[in-house]
Order: structure tokens, then C-alpha cells, then sequence
């Protein structure tokens, strides 16, 4: 995994401004309701709820926020009912994308992610076009900085909990399992203190394509600036070997 560490572009990320925040929280926001809905709105006996308080925290959504989105899902029956969707495609020089979207309106939803790749002269393609080129797995990141224990240390709580691979980058730990051993390894990581700067299941790419080409590099971003600019769109996947913001 070195070199595609998330980890810089995760920092620099939590220190966008306060609108990026605020969208970041609307995101976080719906995951709860749809959590509350499907579990119900106690996270000790909501494993999903309980993990997305966690995704909530590490973005440093305050406690009042949070409680006030669980009472007001768990209070909220007629509201707006979400649902998950997903989409794959191409972006330039055959890079894949996967987007993960939670929406009220799939219509709308699926034309603005035409229209991201479209823009980016890329296309949407069918269901298992490029996820196949994935690896769907927890990652947990943890800023050095912030981390008391020593890289032995870590390991040693990573695994014996469940964890499949640790590894050590320059100013990060990152910590990966199977999807179904995320929560446990994530909640042994917070009962010891651990500070986590991420904990996710995400799509880990297993292979990396680097462009190179001005105008390659030009419609990606624009592809991934329209996704992240649009308000149904969770997540973004991608195998670009994207470099680190502060480079």
C-alpha cells in the first residue's frame, strides 16, 4: 500500500472550510437516518449506527449535531426515505470509478453522474464493470502525531483484534480488515484510546493507473470535483494514482 496512502489527502481534507464541513455533515447526516431506520437509533445494539458515529467523530462532527440527526431519524416517520445506489464507470485512460450515492430521486441522481463523467470525457458504464478491480475492505488511519502508542504496540492490538494487515507510511499507520471485522477491530482500537483520522469500509484498489497526459489530468478532476460538489454522492473510488495534495 505505500505511496497510496490516503492519509495526506484525508488531512487536507479536515482542513477545507466551513462549507466543505457542513457537506461533509449533510453526507454524514443521511447515513444516520438510514442507519436508524434499518437498526434503530441505540448504537450499542446498531453496530452500523454505532460505526457511522465513529465516521462521524473522526470528521469532528460535535456530539450535539449527532444526537440531534439520530433524534430526529429516529422521530421522523414520514420523512424523506433515502436509498442506495451505486455507479461505475470510466474516467480518462480507462481509470475506473465507483460512486456511491444515498438519494431521494434516482433519476436525478443518475443524470448528474452522467453528466460528471460526460464532463470529464469519461462514461458511466453497467453494474460490475470496474469493481471487480477492487478489494472491498475496513481501512482505519492514524496521524503518527497523534497516536501515543509505538508502531509494535498497534500492531499487536490490530491483529489480535481481527485486523488482516498493518503497515507503517512516513507520518501514518494504516490498519485494513475484512468488511466483516471492521467494527469489532475499530471498537478495540477506540476502548484503547486510539485516535483514528479515518475509519471506513471502502473500495481499495488493486492495481494503480498514473496519468501523465495534461488534459487526461484536467478531466479528472473535473469528473471528481463535480461528484464531490454533489450532494447525493457519499463516496468516490477511484484507481488513480492521485498524488498527495501538499506535493
Amino acid at each position: 500500500m505505500s505511496g497510496h496512502s490516503k492519509f495526506a489527502n484525508i488531512k487536507h481534507k479536515k482542513e477545507k472550510n466551513d462549507a466543505v464541513k457542513g457537506k461533509i455533515f449533510t453526507r454524514i447526516g443521511r447515513e444516520i437516518a438510514v442507519a436508524v431506520k434499518e437498526g434503530g437509533p441505540d448504537p450499542n445494539n446498531n453496530s452500523k449506527l454505532k460505526d457511522i458515529i465513529a465516521k462521524a467523530k473522526s470528521n469532528n462532527m460535535p456530539n450535539d449535531t449527532i444526537e440531534r440527526s439520530i433524534k430526529k431519524a429516529a422521530g421522523d416517520n414520514g420523512g424523506v426515505d433515502y436509498e442506495f445506489v451505486t455507479y461505475e464507470g470510466y474516467g480518462p485512460s480507462g481509470t475506473a470509478i465507483i460512486v456511491e450515492a444515498l438519494t431521494d430521486n434516482k433519476n436525478r441522481t443518475a443524470a448528474n453522474v452522467r453528466n460528471a463523467f460526460t464532463k470529464g470525457n469519461g462514461n458511466v458504464g453497467t453494474q460490475g464493470c470496474v469493481s471487480y478491480m477492487f478489494d472491498k475492505k475496513g481501512q482505519i488511519l492514524i496521524d503518527k502525531e497523534e497516536c501515543k502508542l509505538d508502531a509494535d504496540e498497534l500492531m499487536m492490538i490490530a491483529l489480535d483484534a481481527g485486523a488482516e494487515d498493518f503497515s507503517e507510511e512516513e507520518d501514518s499507520f494504516e490498519i485494513v480488515t475484512d468488511p466483516e471485522s471492521f467494527s469489532a477491530v475499530r471498537e478495540t482500537l477506540e476502548n484503547a484510546g486510539v485516535p483514528m483520522a479515518s475509519a471506513d469500509v471502502t473500495m481499495i484498489p488493486q492495481t494503480y493507473v498514473t496519468l501523465t497526459d495534461e488534459q487526461d489530468l484536467k478531466n479528472i478532476n473535473r469528473t471528481l470535483a463535480l461528484l464531490d460538489e454533489d450532494d447525493d454522492v457519499q463516496e468516490v473510488y477511484h484507481n488513480w494514482d492521485e498524488p498527495d495534495e501538499e506535493e
